[in-house]
């Protein structure tokens, strides 16, 4: 199984990561390229696989082909390798916001392609990753992709109508997170603690949350309930928060985000 990748950045380190600490792939399997000398060298380092600033090489190379470059560029990109696409070859994007119709467009003709949506937690092998398929795709096809996006982090598969809210709900949201811990700290500062002390406390705090969540299965209501004591601190707390209208804002947030991401 020969897998190429275009594009070297954040989430491409993330699933190159994931697959070779799985032994899904080997290094001698893969080959990447990018933009610039300094990526495709320091990718080799960190990796050791095959480099290359040749698009063209990878996809004529490539039996698994994931792109993972910006939306922006995306267009330019798939019309340097239009002509290496062979009829066999299964194509993988990661790019928000780009439907499976449009590749088709773009492609200029029937392409067999999964469309991914993981986040950037996945760099610590805790990413949650979308997947959809084109009618293209077979079956074994889509057991294969779950496997390489399982390789660092949870999967589900969604139809390609929900994607923008998957990108918002889980690709845009550890911004949301890394604020709201952002946010704790300085709250935890004001109270007297160290910087260092506030941040680690808050972080940790937000991640033994959402490991309790999903390791019970609980309604997030259910587990607010049972850290809100009659008459306590925490009550008071959720009541402030309540008074300055943070579900709105953030469900305001996840709805700007999914329009920006239709606009792409």
């Amino acid at each position: 199984m020969k897998i190429g990748i275009i594009g070297l950045g954040n989430m491409a380190d993330a699933i190159l990561g994931g697959m070779l600490r799985k032994e899904i792939v080997k290094k001698e399997e893969i080959i990447g390229s990018a933009a610039t000398e300094r990526t495709i060298v320091r990718m080799k380092e960190k990796y050791g696989f095959t480099t290359t600033l040749d698009n063209r090489e990878v996809a004529r190379k490539a039996e698994i082909l994931i792109l993972a470059v910006k939306p922006q560029f995306l267009e330019a990109v798939i019309g340097q390798i239009r002509d290496c696409i062979r009829e066999d070859l299964l194509l993988i994007t990661i790019a928000a916001g780009k439907s499976i119709r449009w590749y088709e467009e773009v492609f200029g003709r029937p392409i067999r392609l999964v469309r991914c949506m993981p986040n950037t937690p996945a760099l610590t092998g805790e990413g949650c990753t979308a997947v959809c398929a084109g009618e293209n795709v077979r079956e074994e096809d889509m057991a294969l992709v779950l496997r390489l996006m399982g390789s660092f982090g949870r999967t589900c598969i969604l139809q390609e109508t929900k994607m923008d809210a998957f990108s918002a709900v889980a690709g845009s949201s550890p911004a949301f997170v890394f604020l709201f811990i952002e946010a704790l700290a300085d709250g935890g500062v004001a109270a007297g603690m160290t910087r260092e002390q506030a941040v680690s406390a808050a972080a940790q705090a937000v991640l033994g949350s959402a490991k309790l969540l999903l390791e019970t299965g609980h309604h997030p209501g259910v587990l607010k309930d049972m850290v809100c004591s009659p008459g306590g601190t925490t009550i008071q707390g959720v009541r402030t928060l309540e008074e300055k209208g943070m579900r709105g804002a953030v469900m305001d947030a996840v709805a700007a985000c999914v329009e920006r991401a239709r606009q792409l």
